[in-house]
Formats: C-alpha cells, structure tokens, sequence
C-alpha cells in the first residue's frame, strides 16, 4: 500500500508542476497584510475613517471592519466613521437607489456617498487623520466604486487627511486594455478618469494614477497584494469571490459587465439583467437566435462563441416575454476583447434589425445621455447612429490613444505584480 501511495504522490507533483493551472494559487489581499508588522504604523494612534463594504474580507473570509473594531485597543487607534458606496455596506441595494445615513450599534455614522451625497463632506471627515479604502472593484470605468475613492481622495486632500487603499485583484486580469476613452464633458459618477474603459489596472494603481495625473495631492498609501499575477484572473486567485452588487453575481462576470453593458443602457435588448445570466446573455422576442448566433460566430472574432439561447426574463426589459438571442461563452480570456466584442453585439443588431435598432437610439435624450456617460464619449453613440456598417469604425476607435495610455501607466504599475 505504501508503494503505491508513494507512486500516486509523485504523479501528483508531476502533474500539478507540468499543469499550474491545477494547482491552487494563493493571492493575499491588502486586508490580510493590514496587520502585519510593517503596516501597522500606517493606523496606530490614527483616528480613521473606513470607506468599505460587504466584498471587504482577509484571505480567511473575515470582515476588514470586522478586523478593525477588534483590534482597535491593540494597535491604539479609534474608528470614528464608515462611509458605504453604493449599493450600501451590504451591497443589497438595487443599482442606483438612495439610503440614508445611518449609525452602528456603537453608535459610529454610517455615511452612504452616492446619489444626493456622492462625496464626504467637511463635516462627515471631521476628527478623522485617515481614510481606509477596502471594496472589490470590477475592473471596468463604469463601475462606480472606483468613482467613489477618486471623490473620496479628492476631499481627503482638501482636508489634509491620508487616504490607504488595500489593494484587490482586477478580476479580469491586469493586462486587458479594451473600449473608449472618457472626454471631459462627460465625467460623471459612472466614469471620471480618461482611462479605457477595460483598464488592466488594480484599484490601487488606479488611484495612484488618478492622484499624479489629475493633481489631486492626496496622502496616498496602498498595501499592495502578495502572490497576485497581471495575467490573473479572479479564478486564479485561489480567492473567494462575494458579489460585489445584486446583479454580480459571479467573478466571471467581470468579463461580461463591460461586453453587454452599454447595449444595456438604450433599452434595445435584454442583457440578462433580470435574468439568472446578468450581461452574459443578448435576447428579445424578435430576435431570431440561429440567424443571430450564425452572424456574431461568423466573424470569428477572438476567445469568444455564442450559443443560440432561449429565456424568459423575470423583470427588467421583456419581463416574462420569450427572449430569443444568444448566450455568450468566452473560450480563451487571454484574448478576449470585452468591448471590441461588444461592438460586434452591437453591429450585428443594426445589420440584422435596423428598424429596431434606429428606433431604441432615438426614443430617449436621457437614454442617450447616460450611454454616453457610460461609453465616455458621443462618437460611440453617432458612429451607431450615422454609420452603415459599424464594427469595424468601433473596433478601431480611440486605438491610438489607447496606446498611449498603455505607455503612460506602466509609472503607476505596483512592481509587486508580475505578468
């Protein structure tokens, strides 16, 4: 028996050295290496703010506020407010809705900074010496919560107070660079740094690139990760992922929520969103799913196929109306294109159902508005509009400047992160 135990773990160590993918990897987050010796002179004696919410966990799966209330006699410091983004500290909230401040049971202001209050204000920092950042963000520039640490920098360093991010994986890895850029005109809370929309960059390097470029003068500090890789996925982690708003479930749907959600914000189509598949699924009931499915698989476009699908949303767009459209299946993430596969969704709708198409474009100014917000430009929306054949102009777009933006960020790249 033990001859072929000893056989058994020697094809073992075989398999998982020629196969890495097999063998699990382990990221430690900012949140594990918090209290470790070397940091800890970044909190004690600090009065401190906590910008967080229910994605914030140690390797361990224990809560950062957690983690903080119990050791605030240990390291000397006192936790005095706890600002929640949106979708509120227990990420429940629906896309959008407003909630009100609130407090803890130790009787600690709870500030909720979106919609009406969108930043802290003077009074919400005062007594405070520094900001703790700890929030999942998406890896896409419409996702607010990133927005949310740039408003947050922008106070802190009105009010002299420092600003800590515990770094995160981009869940769709650290090397994708997909989608327009942002023009100032259209800064918003869904999108306020010109950056690709698909950036390849942590949260922490996000914010060290919104302080430099946009001359913010923020106190920044970041506790990068141990053992996180820019090729990563999330799944590669060896992390637990926790949905990080109501319709992210999953981490694979980093991928999807930048591929189908600007189709999403002019209401031609049904994006899964109140579905059990939010943004990986395109339907509606006069799509016909083969002939849909046989054009986008046509183009052959990179780490992408799309399956004929058939659904029945719960709410939302079509709610309990016969979908027919496509599931979309990423077959290789190394070279999947997000937006650029987006653009393809996008240009085939127009080909195949041009009368749909126009009217959804023009049905709503505020529609519009927020697409553009979203997209970051209103070339994206007049090339859809104007256009005949739309894919490739979008494919295209903003290449250059794209370029220059890969160049520019390899200053803000935290070193820790190999490829």
């Amino acid at each position: 028996m033990d001859k072929y135990y000893k056989i058994f773990f020697f094809l073992f160590v075989i398999i998982t050295k020629t196969f890495p993918a097999l063998s699990t990897q382990h990221v430690e987050v900012g949140a594990s290496l918090l209290f470790k010796l070397e940091n800890i002179s970044l909190i004690r004696g600090k009065k401190i703010g906590v910008l967080t919410n229910h994605t914030a966990v140690n390797c361990h799966m224990e809560g950062t506020l957690d983690q903080l209330f119990l050791n605030t006699k240990k390291y000397n410091y006192e936790i005095k407010a706890i600002f929640a983004p949106e979708h509120g500290l227990q990420g429940s909230a629906y896309a959008g809705k407003n909630l009100d401040h609130t407090r803890n049971v130790d009787n600690i202001p709870i500030y909720f900074l979106h919609g009406k209050t969108s930043r802290p204000t003077k009074e919400m920092l005062k007594d405070i010496d520094l900001v703790i950042f700890d929030i999942q963000d998406l890896g896409s520039r419409s996702y607010t919560y990133c927005t949310t640490l740039f408003y947050l920098m922008e106070e802190a360093a009105k009010n002299n107070i420092e600003v800590l991010v515990l770094d995160r994986p981009n869940p769709i890895n650290g090397l994708t660079i997909d989608g327009p850029m942002l023009e100032e005109k259209f800064r918003s809370m869904v999108g306020y740094v010109n950056v690709p929309y698909c950036h390849g960059m942590t949260i922490g390097e996000l914010a060290q690139y919104f302080n430099v470029e946009y001359k913010v003068g923020c106190k920044l500090k970041i506790i990068p990760m141990k053992g996180w890789r820019r090729g990563m996925t999330f799944q590669d982690t060896g992390l637990k992922w926790i949905p990080t708003s109501p319709q992210i479930p999953e981490a694979s749907t980093a991928f999807y929520y930048p591929t189908t959600g600007m189709i999403g914000e002019i209401s031609l189509v049904n994006i899964g969103v109140g579905y059990t598949l939010p943004f990986k699924v395109v339907g509606a009931p006069w799509i016909d799913a083969k002939i849909f499915a046989k054009h986008l698989n046509a183009q052959k476009f990179p780490g992408v196929y799309f399956e004929p699908f058939h659904y029945r949303p719960f709410y939302g767009k079509y709610a309990h109306e016969d979908c027919n459209g496509v599931l979309i299946i990423i077959t290789n993430h190394k070279v999947y294109k997000p937006v650029t596969t987006q653009y393809l969704i996008i240009g085939i709708l127009k080909s195949l159902y041009p009368v749909k198409f126009k009217e959804a474009l023009l049905l709503s100014p505020l529609k519009k508005e927020m697409f553009n917000k979203v997209s970051g430009t209103e070339d994206v929306y007049n090339i859809m509009l104007k256009q005949d054949y739309i894919v490739w102009p979008l494919r295209s777009f903003h290449a250059k400047e794209r370029e220059i933006f890969s160049e520019k960020r390899k200053k803000y790249l935290i070193s820790n992160y190999p490829i």
